[in-house]
């Protein structure tokens, strides 16, 4: 039951954005979450704050980044590490290439 309550708060009609109820309805968004904005019948689009849509684009990446290290990390053999030493020599790089090169800070 909860589901279909939801369902029905959360749901708005594109015809009071016709007559006139936006800041009202903008307002129930930025109070209560997102809104689904129907069109005959249909959902037309989700309305939803700012903040809202960065924090989802920013769990997607998340998601993505975590199934791509997932991914590298089934294909992982300590036996194929390389130390920086080897690294070094297999480029040609001496210390005196990283002589003018500030630390990297990592977060």
């Amino acid at each position: 039951m909860d589901t279909i309550r939801g369902a029905i708060e959360n749901t708005v009609s594109i015809s009071l954005f016709n007559n006139g109820y936006a800041d009202r309805i903008f307002e129930e968004v930025k109070q209560c979450g997102a809104k689904v904005v129907m069109k005959n019948n249909a959902a037309e689009c989700v309305l939803m704050s700012p903040e809202e849509y960065v924090r989802l684009l920013d769990e997607v990446n998340d998601a993505r980044l975590l199934a791509e290290a997932t991914r590298r990390m089934s294909h992982f053999d300590p036996e194929k590490l390389l130390t920086e030493q080897q690294v070094d020599e297999a480029l040609g790089l001496t210390p005196e290439d990283y002589a003018d090169i500030s630390e990297v800070e990592f977060e």
